[in-house]
């Protein structure tokens, strides 16, 4: 599993100290996915209720994995607080405030007010997350191999969201902020993950699929810029979509040495750009885009739910062998400058 299974031995019952925060990737696949059945259904007559079950779905993913994380910080909290701590998983907590503005936007038709409170309470967590973990970074102490994809869930993924939930929300200039914030933290966080990929021995099988995340931030930026702007499809939303796939591209070349992590909730990773990338396809096309996008819309959108469906009914396998839930590990020796 990821790092943060290696966090310190406790007395504590150690089913809620093997719980990691990591299992929230899933519900940005599955919240994703259910907000492009919704614009399926304006664009092909694709039922309504498709959208309404999964986002329901992901927001009862979200809710149990919630409730194993209070567990985990109320009966094992020394294991809580070392994968808060630690220079790689803690970065997983992100996915917290950041699922959870993805499974209230999907759901958002059902929820109304509820939901739209909900945003506010998820935006203002993310903020309070991403100043605490970034201001960690920057008193520095950290070894190059802590560099991961990891690093683009507080700022970028939880900042191009957040521009969503704030859109939703109605405040458009604070919107366009919150994307301003997350395509900066990109460029900068982009630069030094190719540094790390070229010049450090590659991402060890026990957190190789954490390069799913390194996908998302073109397939997502694209979706927090639709959410943001108006009209039709501008050259930044192509050039968006254009980077995306070349991720995708890239990221099925090396299917083979992504392999060599055997599936598990790691995986749900690749989620979030593989449910965001249609998505943008789709919302351009409802904007007047054609010609390649168009083309390319619905097979993205066939793909991806056949990618997250599979990781689904692969998960639900797994956890009924009773190997889902990672086992709890000693912990290494931090990174060294």
């Amino acid at each position: 599993m990821f790092p943060e299974t290696e966090i310190a031995m406790t007395a504590a019952p150690p089913f809620a100290a093997r719980i990691p925060a990591a299992f929230f990737a899933m519900v940005l696949g599955l919240g994703g996915l259910a907000n492009g059945w919704r614009v399926a259904a304006k664009l092909w007559g694709l039922p309504n209720a498709i959208g309404d079950a999964v986002s329901l779905l992901a927001c009862a993913v979200w809710l149990v994995v919630f409730a194993a994380m209070v567990a985990k910080w109320t009966a094992a909290r020394k294991a809580a607080i070392g994968e808060a701590t630690h220079p790689v998983a803690g970065g997983f907590l992100a996915l917290a405030p950041l699922s959870g503005m993805i499974a209230t936007l999907a759901a958002l038709p059902l929820l109304g007010m509820i939901g739209k409170a909900l945003l506010l309470v998820f935006v203002a967590a993310q903020i309070a997350f991403a100043l605490w973990y970034v201001g960690r970074l920057w008193t520095g102490g950290r070894g190059a191999e802590a560099t991961t994809p990891v690093l683009l869930l507080p700022t970028v993924g939880g900042s191009f969201v957040a521009a969503m939930a704030l859109s939703a929300l109605g405040v458009a200039d604070a919107a366009k902020m919150a994307f301003g914030a997350g395509l900066l933290s990109w460029i900068v966080i982009e630069a030094l993950l190719w540094q790390r990929f070229l010049h450090q021995p590659a991402l060890p099988p026990p957190i190789r699929a954490t390069i799913g995340i390194h996908m998302a931030p073109p397939a997502v930026g694209l979706v927090s810029w639709l959410s943001v702007t108006s009209g039709a499809p501008d050259a930044l939303a192509l050039g968006l979509f254009g980077y995306a796939l070349l991720q995708a591209a890239i990221m099925a070349r090396l299917i083979p040495w992504i392999r060599q992590q055997p599936f598990g909730a790691p995986y749900w990773a690749f989620s979030f750009a593989v449910a965001a990338l249609p998505l943008g396809a789709m919302r351009m096309v409802e904007r007047g885009a054609e010609g390649t996008v168009a083309l390319l819309a619905p097979a993205l959108f066939v793909l991806a739910n056949l990618i997250i469906g599979g990781f689904f009914v692969l998960s639900v396998m797994r956890m009924a062998q009773g190997k889902y839930v990672p086992p709890l590990q000693p912990p290494t020796p931090a990174p060294t400058p």
